[in-house]
């Protein structure tokens, strides 16, 4: 049985899930009035700052994982539509 070009199937499905973890550094940076603050101060460095500086290395480790989890998941797709 052949598979439909655009239909929704269990692997396909899994790796949408994994793409909602890329709107955590969205939402986390994109409300401002959570880290508009000078306090806690690391290394003379204000919150507001380092906060977005952490959130570069988070959301890169974020990228990361969603594309290994999701091309993973992309590439056990493609096998089956090949085969079936």
């Amino acid at each position: 049985m052949s598979t439909t070009p655009g239909r929704s199937t269990p692997t396909s499905t899994h790796s949408r899930w994994w793409s909602l973890l890329l709107l955590i550094p969205f939402v986390a940076l994109l409300w401002v009035p959570f880290y508009n603050r000078i306090e806690p101060v690391i290394f003379d460095i204000p919150f507001f700052y380092w906060y977005q500086f952490v959130w570069v290395i988070l959301t890169s480790v974020i990228i990361v994982v969603v594309d290994a989890r999701t091309r993973d998941a992309d590439t056990l797709e493609r096998e089956d539509i090949r085969s079936g």
